[in-house]
C-alpha cells in the first residue's frame, strides 16, 4: 500500500512504483502516490527528468480530464520511443474527447480525421517519420505493393500483412476498400473527361459545317446537359478524399 515515507525512495524506486500502478491500470492509486511526492525544489527536478514518473503524471492528467496538464506534459518533455505508442494515444483521445464535447454529439472517421489534421503529434512523443493520410510512408508502401498484387485479399493475407505492418486486420482491409473505391472513382473521372474531349471535338467539327450558333452553344440541348453533367461528376470524384480511415 506504499506507507513508507516517501523521503525515503530514491528516484529509482519512485520510477518502479509508478511503473507499477500503470501496469495495473489503477489510476486512483496512482495519483494518490503522485501527489505524496516531495515537492522540494532538488527533488522535483530530479523526478521531473524520470520518464516513467512522467509518463504516470500524463496517465493521470488524462484520466481525470485535465487535459491541458496532459498537453503540457507531452510537449515538453522528450520521450522515448518505447513510450510513444500509448502517448500518442493519449494525446489524440483527449482531442477527440474535446471535439465531442464541444459539437455536442460523437466523432466521425472523418470529424478525427479533421481533428488529427488541427492537432498532429508534438515531435517530444513522435520518432519524427513523415505520416501521409494517417498511416506512416512505409506502411503504405507495402499496402500499394500488395494491393498491386492481389486488390481483394483473403482474411488470412489481410492477417498476414496486418502482422507486417502493425497494423489490425480491420485497418488492412478498410485501406484496401477505401484504395478500390479511390480507383473506381479515378477510373469514372478518366471516362468522363474523355466523353468531354470527344464531345469538344464533335462540336469543333459541328462548328465548321454551321450546327452551333454563334455564341457556341449545340444544337443539341441533350448534349448540353450531357456535358455539364460530365464536369459536375468530375468536380465530385476530384474531391474525394483519400484519407485513411
Amino acid at each position: 500500500m506504499f506507507q513508507l515515507p516517501i523521503l525515503n525512495f530514491s528516484p529509482q524506486q519512485v520510477a518502479g512504483v509508478c511503473e507499477t500502478l500503470e501496469e495495473s491500470g489503477d489510476v486512483e492509486r496512482l495519483g494518490r502516490f503522485l501527489w505524496s511526492l516531495p515537492v522540494a525544489p532538488a527533488a522535483c527536478e530530479v523526478l521531473n527528468k524520470n520518464e516513467s514518473v512522467l509518463r504516470a503524471r500524463a496517465v493521470v492528467a488524462f484520466h481525470t480530464g485535465n487535459f491541458r496538464e496532459l498537453y503540457h506534459i507531452l510537449e515538453n518533455h522528450k520521450f522515448t520511443k518505447e513510450s510513444h505508442t500509448k502517448l500518442q494515444a493519449l494525446w489524440l483521445e483527449a482531442h477527440y474527447q474535446e471535439a465531442e464535447k464541444l459539437r455536442g454529439r460523437p466523432l466521425g472517421p472523418v470529424d478525427k480525421y479533421r481533428v488529427r489534421k488541427k492537432f498532429p503529434l508534438p515531435r517530444t512523443i513522435w520518432d519524427g517519420e513523415q505520416k501521409t493520410h494517417c498511416f506512416k510512408e512505409r506502411t503504405r508502401h507495402l499496402l500499394r505493393e500488395w494491393y498491386l498484387q492481389d486488390p481483394y485479399p483473403n482474411p488470412s493475407k489481410k492477417r498476414e500483412l496486418a502482422q507486417a505492418t502493425g497494423l489490425t486486420p480491420t485497418q488492412v482491409g478498410n485501406w484496401f476498400k477505401n484504395r478500390r473505391q479511390r480507383d473506381r472513382a479515378a477510373a469514372a473521372k478518366n471516362r468522363l473527361q474523355q466523353q468531354v474531349l470527344s464531345g469538344g471535338s464533335v462540336r469543333s467539327l459541328a462548328d465548321d459545317d454551321g450546327t452551333v450558333d454563334r455564341l457556341g452553344n449545340s444544337s443539341s440541348p441533350e448534349a448540353s446537359l450531357s456535358s455539364k453533367a460530365a464536369a459536375s461528376a468530375i468536380s465530385i470524384t476530384s474531391s474525394d478524399s483519400e484519407c485513411d480511415i
